[in-house]
């Protein structure tokens, strides 16, 4: 279930609803009548709560109400949603950010996890090719975001540890573990922040994007 599923169901149904009336409702009675409709449709069913589409944070509140409206945020909400996100990033408690390529590649091909299906203790996986290509010996994967093949040779990043590719290093990082807070309202999902992945995998998947090593940049 999306984040934003509740407001788009709620913008049918009052489009449907308008259709006889006089006068549109209120942001409020929308909401209203949104939430009623959400808990009348959904029901939790194993991991899977209902409260994953009721209880939003704000940011995703703010990214779906302007998708209902049909209309992107203003640059200076934006900002401050990528801001308050940027903040929220938390960043390797060793200081090191890079783990097994290896392992970083089994997490990307790995799309279980947080589903009804799932048991509580399933291993989550990040994927990542849902989305993206990533190395070259991958033939099926999605388009939703860009291709991330030689991600670190298109950046010059032939030493991860030098401090010339500590901005690359620590954008990824962010990028991956809450990436609205560089585009507010991203459509890939804030790995750490909402926690899909810890951070032992995340540092897995930085390998995979990074280390001269991996098959993403060769």
């Amino acid at each position: 279930m999306k984040f934003n599923t509740k407001w788009t169901l709620g913008a049918l149904t009052v489009a449907a609803v308008l259709a006889g009336c006089a006068a549109a409702p209120n942001v409020a009675e929308v909401k209203a009548l949104t939430d009623k409709i959400v808990k009348a449709s959904f029901r939790d069913k194993g991991i899977a709560k209902v409260d994953r589409v009721l209880n939003i944070d704000e940011t995703n509140l703010a990214c779906a109400e302007a998708d209902v409206a049909g209309k992107p945020l203003d640059e200076k909400t934006a900002k401050a949603i990528e801001a308050m996100n940027l903040k929220a990033v938390k960043w390797p408690s060793d200081g090191k950010f890079l783990g097994d390529w290896k392992s970083g590649e089994k997490i990307a091909q790995n799309g279980r996890g947080l589903t009804w299906t799932d048991k509580a203790d399933t291993v989550n996986g990040g994927n990542c090719y849902n989305c993206h290509q990533i190395s070259k010996q991958e033939i099926s994967y999605g388009t939703i975001g860009p291709s991330l093949y030689n991600y670190g040779k298109l950046r010059g990043i032939t030493d991860p540890n030098s401090a010339a590719a500590k901005p690359i290093v620590e954008y990824t990082w962010g990028k991956i573990w809450n990436s609205k807070a560089y585009n507010a309202c991203s459509n890939m999902p804030r790995a750490g922040h909402a926690g899909i992945l810890n951070e032992s995998q995340v540092k897995d998947i930085m390998a995979l994007l990074l280390d001269p090593k991996s098959p993403v940049n060769q």
